[in-house]
């Protein structure tokens, strides 16, 4: 891709040796942009699909360069050429609107190191000011791919998006000057800057809305975080019906207190309640607002801030995005910390919505063979040409090689559909379900759940987006594996205080409040263990000894505090050490906000009611059925499932198991058969020839008589062989061999049977007598020889 510069006859190759990426999957389908008129009226379009104009790339022939540029309203955006030298890219203020005709307007290319923060920011430092970096030069370093080549597209199982709806309060609005589109411009260059870092995880993030507070703030957005916070989630949650979202952040023209900058839940992405966080801008360009959005999701994605040894890269090289300490508010990387946090918390039920794969069909921003996403009209995508590595797809015309029913997705195997019903994604825990591959599409569903409040851990704990959640589990993984919660009356005491050690949480004006009694439970966990401090970064025991009867109790909870500010006990978290939403608090009840209510809000047990005790409830409100119940209702016979997962038996895992009934109905009517012969059931006379006289030849039946002869019969199976006789053991080998019977006569056939009636008829109307002696004479004619029972003796 190639773009004018400021002189309007010089040019900048953005391009690398694969092409610039556009990174129109930044915008989800059914995006929207949300506004208002000055009256309050609400307005709202969804953008035409042309023209889109946000980019991912590399600087041709820079392999450890990094682009994430848009070209919206001229160009701009960041440039990183390696780890130590960036520029930002932006128009200059006659440039606002470069789609008016014309010769290019006028733009400003200048080292990273020379953007400055805006006046009256956060000052925010990192302890010794002799390696104090601008903040710009920070971000850009993590703009740099770690392994010296930008992220391609992962097309993989493990893609996880987040469907995002990003706000701008009024005084953002403000900031930009009442402008509209320059309010939207700078939201939508965070989105993509967000997007970029997030590829590193495998984490794709996808705009479902775009809003501005044009006319005024719709809540109340103040100087403290945590109401602002309270009151911007339970904005979002009225919004998910008419807007859904996995997630939604508040970027806010207004500085907090102290020394946040931004504020989020740990641990509660995809939470109808919790998933969000607010943002400050204190900085001109959007890479800083960018970064600091960056950090807050990533707390919702359950990463904590960085202990000691977490983070490889030095301060002054731009340290990691999630550093505790905040004087580099535009890191460099995510590490191997953060992502194992993050796969434990997807491990344990977490982030379920991710898994959803956006319809690419509506893209915004216009259909692109070589994009990487199937869209209509197209068979498969692979991607460029230079990239394509599928057996299975034509990169020049996005069709399917010949012979091929598929080109990606886990529900693809060989070029060809999987049979529904085979599992394309195990369930991550005990509220967790499987899905399967329905035979008709390549990739998975969605990930689904078992409903909010539904039972699990034995009856310890209650499904909350995924997870189960029970004080036994938190007290493990604050503590260890020997952790376990404290009696009864610890929570109690402790959280009666409306402290910072003791509290159930903070009310909208940041100040903590004691539990009342029937609330306990739901405030500061309590846990008893024998370690030493807790496994929690930056986290302290705070130890209470309470007496109960004759014994005395010590009490264990958690204060997590933020090196170097100490004194300042907000954070930029939802304390950790607080009891999880969705906590199983008592009998039929659960920890809600702090509070411990009955359990029957999430109406659970109405939902599986419907399931006719053969399946359970999932996030839809579906029932899901039991292997041999049909959905919807698991009142019928079938496949098991749901409407959302696909089936639980596929066809082709039904082939084996008929086969084994067949082998076993063979094998039983042989026995059968074998018995019936033993005991004289069948005819006596085929069963009292000798076994040598099977070998001989019988004449030719007369014509249109059938054959008597099991020999006869015989013949007739196709292939049929008679198996070798085994030889004799060598003390036999040598004897005389045994005189030969001498062959029976060849007597004519018996005339055919006069009538229709069919030998086995007569045989039923005029049953045989045989007698004792003749079942003997036959038992003797059978015997073998003297030497013939040594040899086989």
């Amino acid at each position: 891709m190639r773009s004018p510069i400021p002189d309007g006859s010089s040019t900048t190759t953005l391009s690398g040796t694969e092409g610039p990426q556009d990174s129109r999957e930044l915008l989800a389908p059914g995006y929207q942009e949300i506004w208002y008129s000055p009256a309050g009226a609400r307005r709202s379009s969804s953008p035409s699909h042309t023209g889109h104009c946000f980019y991912h790339g590399a600087v041709q022939g820079l392999e450890a360069s990094s682009v994430a540029v848009s070209t919206c309203a001229g160009l701009r955006g960041l440039i990183s050429l390696n780890a130590s030298v960036s520029y930002v890219v932006q128009p200059l203020p006659v440039a606002a609107d470069t789609r008016s005709p014309g010769p290019p307007s006028p733009h400003a290319v200048f080292r990273a190191e020379s953007v400055r923060r805006h006046n009256g920011s956060c000052p925010h430092h990192h302890g010794n000011e002799e390696h104090q970096e601008d903040p710009v030069d920070h971000f850009a370093r993590g703009m740099t791919a770690e392994h010296g080549a930008r992220e391609r597209r992962d097309l993989s199982q493990n893609m996880k998006y987040v469907e995002l709806l990003l706000v701008a309060d009024h005084a953002e609005f403000e900031k930009h000057g009442r402008d509209l589109d320059g309010t939207r411009m700078k939201l939508l260059e965070v989105a993509n800057l967000v997007d970029k870092y997030y590829r590193a995880l495998s984490i794709r993030v996808a705009l479902v809305g775009l809003e501005v507070w044009s006319d005024r703030d719709h809540i109340t957005v103040s100087d403290n975080p945590y109401s602002t916070l309270g009151a911007f989630l339970t904005w979002r949650r009225k919004q998910l019906r008419t807007l859904p979202s996995d997630n939604a952040q508040l970027i806010t023209g207004i500085s907090f207190k102290g020394t946040t900058i931004g504020l989020a839940p740990l641990k509660a992405m995809c939470s109808d309640y919790q998933s969000g966080g607010v943002n400050a801008d204190h900085s001109d360009s959007a890479v800083g607002v960018a970064a600091t959005m960056a950090h807050e999701m990533g707390h919702n994605f359950g990463m904590s801030h960085d202990g000691v040894g977490c983070c490889p890269a030095r301060p002054e090289d731009g340290g990691c995005i999630m550093a505790a300490a905040t004087g580099h508010p535009f890191p460099r990387v995510f590490n191997d910390c953060n992502q194992r946090q993050l796969r434990g918390y997807l491990g344990s039920g977490g982030g379920k919505c991710l898994f959803n794969l956006p319809n690419t069909r509506l893209m915004y921003g216009g259909q692109r063979c070589g994009n990487g996403y199937l869209e209509d009209g197209e068979e498969c995508d692979c991607g460029d040409e230079e990239e394509c590595t599928s057996p299975c797809c034509h990169a020049n015309n996005c069709t399917l090689q010949a012979g091929a029913e598929c080109a990606h997705g886990v529900c693809c195997h060989d070029c060809k559909l999987k049979s529904p019903g085979e599992q394309c994604r195990a369930p991550s825990g005990s509220c967790d379900l499987p899905e399967y591959c329905d035979g008709k599409a390549e990739s998975c569903p969605a990930n689904f759940y078992l409903v909010d409040g539904a039972g699990c851990g034995g009856g310890r704990g209650y499904c909350y987006t995924g997870m189960c959640l029970s004080l036994e589990q938190q007290c493990r993984s604050l503590w260890g594996a020997d952790g376990h919660p404290a009696p009864d009356v610890c929570f109690q005491r402790v959280n009666e205080a409306g402290d910072s050690f003791g509290n159930c949480g903070k009310d909208l004006l940041g100040k903590y409040r004691g539990c009342k009694e029937r609330d306990a439970k739901c405030g500061k966990i309590q846990c008893v263990s024998s370690a030493s401090k807790p496994t929690e970064n930056h986290a302290v025991p705070i130890d209470t000894t309470v007496i109960l009867g004759n014994r005395k109790i010590l009490c264990r909870g958690t204060h997590v505090y933020r090196p170097g500010q100490e004194g300042d006990d907000q954070g930029d978290t939802l304390d950790p050490g607080l009891v999880m939403t969705g906590t199983k608090c008592g009998v039929d009840s659960i920890c809600f906000e702090g509070e411990c209510r009955n359990a029957s809000f999430l109406r659970a047990g109405e939902c599986s009611a419907k399931c006719h005790g053969n399946g359970l409830c999932n996030n839809y409100h579906n029932c899901h059925c039991d292997p041999g119940w049909a959905p919807p209702l698991c009142d019928q016979r079938g496949a098991g499932g749901s409407v959302n997962s696909g089936p639980v038996i596929s066809s082709g895992s039904l082939l084996p198991v008929l086969l084994v009934l067949l082998l076993a109905l063979c094998l039983a009517l042989a026995i059968i058969d074998s018995l019936f012969k033993a005991h004289g059931h069948t005819n006596p006379t085929f069963l009292l020839k000798r076994q040598e006289s099977l070998h001989q030849s019988s004449p030719r039946p007369s014509p249109g008589c059938a054959s008597r002869s099991r020999y006869s019969i015989t013949q007739q199976r196709k292939g049929y062989t008679q198996p070798p006789a085994p030889p004799l053991p060598p003390e036999v080998q040598g004897s005389d061999p045994a005189p030969a019977r001498p062959e029976p006569p060849n007597r004519p056939p018996p005339p055919c049977p006069v009538g229709r009636t069919s030998p086995q008829e007569q045989l039923r109307s005029k049953p045989l007598k045989v007698t004792t002696d003749a079942i003997q004479r036959g038992k003797a004619a059978l015997a073998p020889s003297a030497v013939q029972k040594k040899a086989y003796r």
